[in-house]
């Protein structure tokens, strides 16, 4: 009698293989259903009507209805260009300005050895980040205004201060920048390991040369990420800028409350929403460059 070889599969391995073949695995992406009907309600439809608005004009006379591009291309000439581009220069500006400080507290709070020191700012930051709109205007009327407190404590107006301005708004901008940059930045300083900062000393490294060529290296994708982060929530910034400033500094988000409510122009609907097609473009640019930079950093700090 012949033994059967251990290996030779036995009379029902092939029909259990056959069901193994035929079964399928579970549909997860039906866990994600009612997200993706919600995305599809809340911004699928908005964007949709933005553009279809944006790509067409309709003949007041005949009602007819033809697609053109003129609206975007007035949307990238004159004043509304200008508050594009100034848009894009307070929120660059501002963003640079708030990772640079919000890295320095950043970084104090994490070397701090008082957990309550760490514990207040974290807070603070938390709630400062989310302090903006009309009250964080009249917050800064009533200290920094022509009237403030502080204006005529430190006689702020002898030294050519004005709120009212471009750096004004650069400077409630910090406001609640500052903070959200140390919410961000933290969790990426406590990724660095100890054993880095070890081995670079064993080896002889001063700290600046550790920061140099093993700390900044690491965190760079953090913080360009960061960055990213903050200029995008300065660029879409519209409540603070409207009640403090109004028309005087020119701002994207500005001009289309002016366009879509017919305060200086009538009929400048469908060029407020392709001001705010041009918004899309550019706040999607800017996903683009931090989704990338998120991935990379957290392979190494986690």
């Amino acid at each position: 009698m012949t033994a059967a070889h251990p290996s030779a599969p036995g009379p029902g391995a092939a029909p259990a293989a056959r069901g193994t073949r035929r079964r399928r695995p579970p549909r997860a992406w039906l866990g994600a259903l009612p997200l993706l009907v919600f995305a599809a309600l809340c911004f699928g439809l908005p964007a949709g009507a933005l553009l279809y608005g944006a790509l067409t004009r309709t003949d007041p006379a005949s009602g007819a209805t033809e697609i053109t591009g003129e609206h975007l291309r007035r949307s990238l000439q004159g004043p509304y260009l200008t508050s594009l581009t100034g848009s894009v220069e307070l929120s660059a500006l501002t963003a640079a300005l708030a990772t640079v400080c919000g890295v320095l507290i950043a970084q104090a709070v994490v070397t701090s050895r008082r957990g309550a020191l760490r514990g207040a700012v974290l807070t603070a930051s938390g709630v400062l980040a989310n302090f903006g709109g009309i009250p964080l205007a009249f917050a800064f009327v009533a200290t920094l205004g022509i009237s403030g407190v502080v204006t005529e404590l430190g006689h702020l107006d002898t030294l050519g201060w004005n709120l009212y301005s471009f750096t004004g708004l650069t400077v409630i901008y910090l406001y609640f920048l500052i903070p959200l940059m140390v919410l961000v930045v933290v969790p990426a300083l406590d990724g660095l390991r100890p054993q880095w900062r070890e081995a670079a000393r064993n080896t002889g490294a001063t700290t600046w040369q550790f920061w140099r060529h093993v700390g900044l290296p690491v965190l760079a994708p953090s913080l360009l990420g960061g960055f990213v982060l903050l200029f995008g929530s300065a660029f879409a910034a519209h409540a603070t800028a409207a009640a403090l400033v109004g028309g005087s500094v020119p701002l994207v988000t500005l001009k289309i409350a002016d366009a879509l409510s017919g305060n200086v122009l009538v009929g400048q609907e469908n060029v407020a929403l392709a001001l705010s097609l041009d918004m899309i473009v550019i706040a999607g640019l800017v996903m683009a460059v931090y989704l990338p930079l998120q991935r990379r950093s957290s392979r190494w700090l986690h």
